[in-house]
C-alpha cells in the first residue's frame, strides 16, 4: 500500500508558491479592487491561502459548476452574487485540465462585461489541454496523475490533506482507500 500514492507537493511547497502567487497577483491589481471568483469546492483551500497572501483591497465570490449527461455539458449549480460589470475578475481554480470548463466559465464571465478576466490556478495540467484557454497565473504544473489532498478529493475524502498527492496505483487506491487513509491520517 505504500506505493499507492506519493506526496508530490508538500504543505511547505504550497505555502511558498501561494505566497509568491499572491504577491504577483496583488502587485498586478494594486489599486483596482479585483473580484476573485472561486470555483467550488476544490478551490476553497487555495482561495483561502491566496487571499491571505494578497495585501490589497479585494472582494470574493463563489460559483459552482456541474457536468451532466454523456456529452459533458456544463451548467452553473450555484452562481455568483456580486455584479461584475466594469470589474477586474480573477477566476480562482484548483485545477485547469482540458480547459473545457474554464473556456465556458470565461465566456460566461465575459458576457457580464467585466473590465478584465484572468485565471489563477493552483495546478495546471497543460499536457491535457483540449481548449486553448489562457491561464495567466499558475502555481504548479502536473501531468496526467489523479490528485488528492489540499482540496482535491476522492468521493469527498482526502481534501483536508495538507499536501497534494498523486495516486500512482489507481486500482489499488480505489480497491482500498481506507488503507491509504490509515497511513496519512494519524487517528484513522
Amino acid at each position: 500500500m505504500a506505493d499507492v500514492a506519493r506526496e508530490i507537493i508538500t504543505a511547505e511547497m504550497l505555502s511558498e508558491r501561494i505566497a509568491e502567487l499572491g504577491s504577483v497577483v496583488a502587485d498586478d491589481y494594486r489599486g483596482r479592487n479585483p473580484l476573485l471568483v472561486a470555483v467550488m469546492t476544490g478551490a476553497m483551500w487555495f482561495l483561502a491561502d491566496l487571499i491571505r497572501a494578497m495585501d490589497i483591497d479585494l472582494d470574493v465570490d463563489f460559483l459552482a459548476l456541474n457536468r451532466f449527461d454523456e456529452g459533458g455539458r456544463i451548467r452553473i449549480a450555484s452562481d455568483t452574487a456580486a455584479p461584475m460589470t466594469g470589474r477586474d475578475v480573477i477566476l480562482v481554480e484548483d485545477l485547469v485540465d482540458t480547459g473545457l470548463s474554464l473556456s465556458v466559465l470565461r465566456a460566461l464571465i465575459a458576457d457580464r462585461q467585466p473590465a478584465s478576466i484572468a485565471t489563477v490556478t493552483l495546478i495546471d495540467k497543460a499536457v491535457r489541454r483540449i481548449a486553448d484557454v489562457p491561464v495567466e497565473y499558475r502555481g504548479f504544473e502536473a501531468g496526467d496523475e489523479y490528485l488528492i489532498g489540499y482540496g482535491f478529493d476522492h468521493e469527498g475524502r482526502f481534501r483536508n490533506l495538507p499536501g497534494v498527492w498523486a495516486v500512482l496505483d489507481p486500482a489499488g487506491f480505489l480497491d482500498d482507500p481506507d488503507s491509504f487513509a490509515g497511513r496519512v491520517f494519524t487517528a484513522s
